[in-house]
């Protein structure tokens, strides 16, 4: 796969940040569009961008939950240089469960990421070529719904679920799809954190295994494996021995 187009949302800070920096870096890279919504950070992002490689950055402030916004520009990146790789990577964490945060919520990991990878689809299937890759930021709170946080959980599932989906729905036109779960990684969500945070990983290496496995077409990216494989069992379990055992865990405020 030959990735040298590449579009990514949520690339002011944490893994999106990260992703920007790696893909950079990488000799092969001609285009990189990146976008976010706090211009000092996506700026700072851009420049170290450039000194990274030489890859042109392409640098806009851009609000996920813009439908049109985010369309025109999706279109008039592929336009200027098909996209091989669209990443919709922006989130947020709901943290306090009020009214404004769970919709704020739904808006940004549901929406934002229909608004930005539905476009993308559209463009891909007009073009006979293989190399054409979406990757939808899930989260490891996806595999099952977290009293401490239902909103991110929920939001989380929701795409984890449809990219998982839309893999094989979209195989016949060769568009490869994955769908990336990391646990916990160095963010201002993360930076925000009160609870513990078993097998945190800095941004840098994170972005550097998904790159990896995104070349190798791996389905669901979910990782460390530790907690992977906690989740995984949570989420198998009968609903009362899950229930004692998700109400005991510490809450994420």
């Amino acid at each position: 796969m030959i990735i040298k187009n590449i579009l990514i949302t949520g690339a002011s800070s944490g893994i999106g940040e990260a992703l920007a920096l790696h893909y950079a870096q990488q000799p092969e890279t001609e285009n990189l569009f990146i976008c976010g919504r706090n211009k000092q950070r996506l700026q700072a992002v851009k420049k170290a961008c450039e000194e990274a490689g030489s890859a042109k950055i392409h640098a806009d402030i851009i609000d996920v939950t813009d439908r049109a916004a985010v369309e025109k520009w999706i279109n008039s990146a592929e336009q200027l240089s098909p996209l091989n790789l669209v990443f919709a990577n922006a989130g947020v964490a709901s943290l306090q469960e009020t009214p404004e945060n769970i919709f704020n919520t739904f808006d940004i990991n549901v929406f934002g990421v229909l608004n930005t990878i539905t476009p993308a689809i559209e463009n891909y299937k007009k073009r006979p070529d293989k190399n054409k890759i979406i990757a939808i930021t899930a989260s490891i709170a996806g595999y099952h719904g977290l009293a401490a946080c239902p909103s991110y959980s929920a939001t989380k599932a929701c795409v984890k679920a449809y990219g998982e989906a839309l893999r094989l729905h979209l195989l016949p036109y060769n568009i490869q799809v994955n769908t990336i779960c990391p646990g916990f990684i160095r963010s201002r969500i993360t930076d925000k954190n009160t609870c513990p945070m078993p097998f945190f990983m800095e941004a840098a290496p994170a972005a550097a295994l998904i790159a990896g496995r995104i070349q190798k077409n791996i389905g669901l990216i979910a990782f460390p494996w530790p907690m992977r494989l906690a989740v995984w069992l949570g989420s198998i379990l009968p609903n009362r021995l899950s229930d004692y055992i998700y109400k005991i865990l510490p809450y994420k405020v």
